[in-house]
């Protein structure tokens, strides 16, 4: 503390201050800037993709350890370092969401094996807003989508969110931190992925979408509306009701009576149903309005049918739209049968389900919405009819998809716990998710050590039931890999218990709970390497033959764990472990594998052996038969080749350059197989149905490569800078047939409307960067994605090239459509001097260079611009300091007022940089001088004799540090 001369001393000092400031301001009581009366009504829901800067590694500061610097930095808005408001950030990149860096980063053997061998670490993110006047008043909110793992958010240097899991969106109302006008905001994220939360790659950083919303006051809380229809008693799906129930809030100044409105319309756009009820919303409160309907003999959602009805809700004050948001949800019933499994609209459905993770080729975690289309469009190619999100909530608009498509959905928690911190991902979880008709069951956790134990019955006892307090109409479960047994254990507290792998454990459940409903949730295992036909232990490669010794000790091939639950009514379904490879967990290899091999299709989507076996039991609507494997076996001739036929059919015959081999009768759970001694031709298998041909397949010998082939996977593309194209690579023989066994390394090339945003093969093994110029082809394929460009509407061309190859071209249309609505990019050449330093007011003109204490915070005031001089005095010292940006800082920079009213001194570093001569209230531009680091500036304001009354003079406007004009 300061002495106690020093203390009375600014005492009296501080008491002619304020005597002045109150003498000041007596004619200018505080009011709001501005009534709510004028803020704008509606709602903007605007991507913040574009336009940010990012930094690889963490940004240390320096220790604290300065009294003043120590009370700066614990007062609000003062975070330092990166997470400030005016850190330099101009040599950071510069890049567009989602984005994954651990995607980007080199292998490391050193590195954690479940992460794919990926370095992590953190990073920061950098954005500015630019927020105009006209929307002062308005409620503002951050959506963050997901970001892994852990993440701090500042915005003007304010803590604004911590989050801990990098599954789960943060919505963040930051209505109270925001400049308006030309000072920009500025948005800082420190995200920690070295934090783990599961034990597959989780990928780094900002990999799903941001937003900004702005909304009137009083407004519909995100996530605030419930639509979640139920049928009638008696269950036959003739009369439903939907209980619709909307949560407001209002971040305004005054109380407010608003009237909610609720409109349903059918699938085919026809109003079906209107509501409306009165509501009162006070000063910073929420408030739930229920709203009942009944929609008599609706178009039922199923899987066939994705009948999906749009509920809009708007909120009007006297008359006047303040807010609207719409959702889509679907009229359908789900039974899950302790006997006879699981049971949607009353039609039995047995559960043909895939494990998912959420990485992909190239693009690591980043995946853009249209990539996430092909790959439901190949799991629905399959024959997939249930989804599990494993072990975490997947992105928003997947779900959306999921609707669309028809797919059911386990909606899966990630973090097993009820504290306060992990209750809340789960019940975001629910509260965002329990609108989509596809979501049938809610699961808790996967595989816990302590789920045969009372302490895992009462964790998930307090999980179901905060689950059921936001939606009941649909089962809880928990995928539970043991414990089934014990007198007290997890499957005592859910709805539908799940099995990870306990197929020898089915019968012994169902006879010891025979009124228990049970599903597979996990199963299966099996290894299998793309288009390998022969185990290599030391190249970590595993054949295709779907054969025991395949399996993981744990688990089955995929021919037995599905057999083990479609012979068994009472088993709801299952759900492969997986359908895609994912990165990470190369079970049962380590490195040089970085990815795993127990996918039904690889990486990039491209097929497995596995995939026919699943497509020949899932697939009744159309014959099918596939062979594996190829038939380029030179050097193998007259030796056997063990074949695989995969059918739906009722017999197989084989033939091998026309000549017959033999007829089986297909085997629609065990597969077929022969021994045929290699030749080169044609290997062709038919298949039939009552005596007749009714479907053929073929694989042929070919001959070396010649040629390169691109082929898309749509027609066009979306010229909105979010749509993205996998692109299939592989070579040809001189016939234009594929060769399997083609490997070589293709150059690309993107130009035009779009560019490539990453690539793969599908080798487990392969160490390539995924972002570069060239892939090689692994077993005769790669995969290319391409992205069109925010601001080039004109067609992607891509070439592709490899040595005594012949290249390929491909030109994609790019058409015009409506961009997403978006906020513009807004650049920050400038530093903001905004916190300053208010010496006492005086007659005499004060010494610029005078010190404080640096224990001394109240002697001199503080304040931002505009500053006005005290009432009555004729000079006025400011004080504040700035460090400029690397490329100002070298006299390429300018001090600029935007106004100062009196005459004035500027001081930098104790050194006089200029004046202002007229007493007119007036801008000023000053050179600034050349040098590094931090800069103290002083300005003193000299009134007009006469005016030195309240706003007789000051700094009026924002003082910038920017570039020279």
């Amino acid at each position: 503390m300061p002495c106690w001369r020093r203390l009375c001393a600014a005492v009296l000092l501080l008491a002619a201050t304020a005597a002045a400031h109150t003498a000041a301001h007596a004619a200018a009581p505080i009011k709001p800037h501005i009534a709510d009366a004028t803020v704008k009504a509606g709602r903007e829901r605007l991507s913040l993709d574009r336009g940010w800067l990012f930094h690889l590694g963490d940004v240390r500061q320096a220790p604290i350890v300065g009294h003043e610097e120590s009370y700066s930095n614990a007062k609000a808005g003062n975070a330092p370092g990166a997470a400030g408001a005016e850190f330099d950030d101009s040599d950071w990149r510069r890049l567009d969401l989602p984005h994954d860096w651990a995607v980007e980063g080199p292998f490391d053997p050193k590195a954690n094996i479940s992460q794919g061998y990926r370095p992590r670490g953190i990073g920061w993110y950098r954005r500015y807003l630019q927020v105009d006047p006209a929307d002062r008043g308005r409620h503002f909110e951050l959506q963050f989508d997901a970001i892994a793992t852990h993440a701090t958010v500042y915005v003007n240097g304010n803590v604004v969110n911590r989050n801990w899991s990098g599954y789960n969106a943060s919505n963040i109302d930051i209505t109270p931190y925001l400049t308006y006008g030309d000072a920009l905001n500025t948005i800082s994220i420190r995200v920690d992925a070295e934090a783990m939360e599961g034990w597959w790659y989780e990928g780094a950083g900002m990999y799903r979408h941001a937003w900004l919303v702005k909304r009137a006051p009083v407004h519909v809380a995100t996530d605030g509306v419930y639509a979640v229809p139920r049928p009638d008693k008696s269950g036959k799906g003739k009369e439903w009701s939907l209980p619709v129930e909307v949560t407001l809030n209002n971040s305004g100044k005054k109380a407010s009576d608003v009237t909610v409105e609720v409109t349903v319309f059918d699938p085919a756009g026809k109003q079906v149903g209107r509501q409306l009820a009165k509501a009162s919303v006070g000063v910073l409160k929420d408030a739930t309005v229920k709203l009942p309907f009944r929609i008599n003999d609706p178009a039922l959602w199923s899987i066939a049918r994705t009948n999906l009805y749009k509920v809009v809700t708007r909120v009007l004050e006297n008359g006047k739209a303040q807010d609207e948001v719409a959702l889509h949800t679907g009229f359908r019933t789900i039974r899950f049968d302790a006997q006879q499994g699981f049971f949607l609209n009353g039609e039995h459905l047995k559960l043909q389900g895939v494990c998912i993770h959420q990485d992909h080729a190239g693009v690591g975690v980043a995946i853009p919405d249209s990539v996430w289309e092909y790959r439901l469009r190949r799991l629905k190619e399959l024959g997939v009819n249930a989804i599990r999100f494993s072990h975490n909530a997947p992105a928003a608009e997947v779900l959306d998809m999921v609707d669309r498509m028809g797919f059911v959905v386990m909606d899966e928690n990630r973090n097993f716990n009820p504290s306060p911190d992990y209750m809340k991902q789960l019940e975001w979880m629910v509260r965002r998710d329990r609108h989509h008709p596809g979501i049938i069951l809610w699961s808790v956790f996967n595989e816990e050590p302590v789920q045969g134990s009372e302490v895992g019955y009462e964790m998930v006892r307090r999980m179901a039931a905060a689950v059921k307090s936001l939606d009941d109409t649909r089962p809880v479960t928990a995928a539970m890999n043991g414990g089934f047994f014990s007198d007290l254990n997890v499957a005592h507290a859910v709805d539908v218990v799940g099995a990870n792998y306990q197929v020898p454990d089915y019968d012994r459940f169902h006879k010891a709970y025979p009124t228990v409903p049970f599903t597979s949730s996990e199963d299966t295992s099996a290894f299998m390497t793309r288009g390998v036909f022969k185990t290599d232990k030391d190249k970590n490669q595993i054949a295709s033959y779907d054969d025991l010794a395949d399996a993981a000790q744990w688990g089955n091939t995929h021919r037995d764990a599905w057999e083990a639950i479609a012979k068994r009514p009472f088993v709801a379904g299952g759900f492969v472990w997986t359908g895609f490879d994912y990165r990470g967990e190369p079970t049962p290899n380590e490195w040089p594998s970085v990815s795993s091999v127990f996918g039904i299709m690889d990486l990039n989507g491209f097929p497995k052996n596995a995939y026919y076996i699943h497509q020949a039991q899932w697939i009744k609507d159309r014959p099918l038969i596939h062979i594996a494997p190829h038939w380029n076996w030179a050097g193998s001739e007259g030796k056997d080749i063990r074949l695989m036929v995969m059918a739906n059919v009722e017999r197989i015959e084989l033939r091998l350059n026309g000549k017959q081999l033999g007829e089986q009768k297909a085997d629609p759970f065990r597969m077929n197989y022969f021994n045929v001694a290699y030749a080169p031709g044609k290997l062709e298998a038919i298949g039939y149905n009552g005596g007749k041909e009714v479907v053929r397949t073929a694989v042929e010998t070919t001959g070396e490569p010649v040629a390169l082939e691109l082929i898309p996977d749509r027609q066009d593309l979306a010229g909105d800078g979010r749509d993205a194209m996998p692109i299939t690579v592989r070579a040809l023989d001189a016939q234009g047939r594929a060769v399997p066994l083609a490997d070589p390394v293709v150059t690309f090339k993107v130009t035009g409307g779009g560019r490539s945003i990453g690539h793969g093969n599908g080798d487990p093994t392969s160490h390539e960067d995924e972002k570069g110029a060239t892939r090689r082809l692994f077993n005769g394929l790669a995969q290319l994605i391409v992205q069109t460009s925010f601001d080039a509407m004109q067609p992607v061309t891509v070439e592709a090239s490899a040595p005594g190859l012949k290249a390929a071209t491909l030109t994609i249309p790019v058409k015009a459509v409506a961009a997403v609505p978006f906020v513009a990019s807004a650049d920050a050449p400038l530093t903001f001097v905004r916190t300053w330093r208010v010496a006492p007011p005086g007659d005499t003109r004060p010494n610029p260079n005078q010190k404080i204490d640096s224990f001394d915070m109240n002697t001199w005031g503080w304040g931002q611009p505009p500053m006005w001089g005290a009432a009555g005095s004729k000079f006025n010292l400011y004080r504040s300091s700035f460090t400029p940006r690397k490329n100002l800082a070298d006299g390429n920079g300018l001090i600029r007022f935007a106004g100062i009213k009196g005459r004035a001194e500027v001081w930098i570093n104790g050194k006089l940089v200029g004046k202002k001569d007229s007493f007119a209230a007036a801008p000023l531009d000053l050179e600034l001088p050349a040098g590094t680091g931090k800069r103290e500036i002083s300005v003193i304001v000299e009134a007009e004799p006469g005016q030195g009354g309240a706003q007789g003079s000051g700094i009026t406007g924002n003082v910038t540090i920017e570039p020279k004009k």
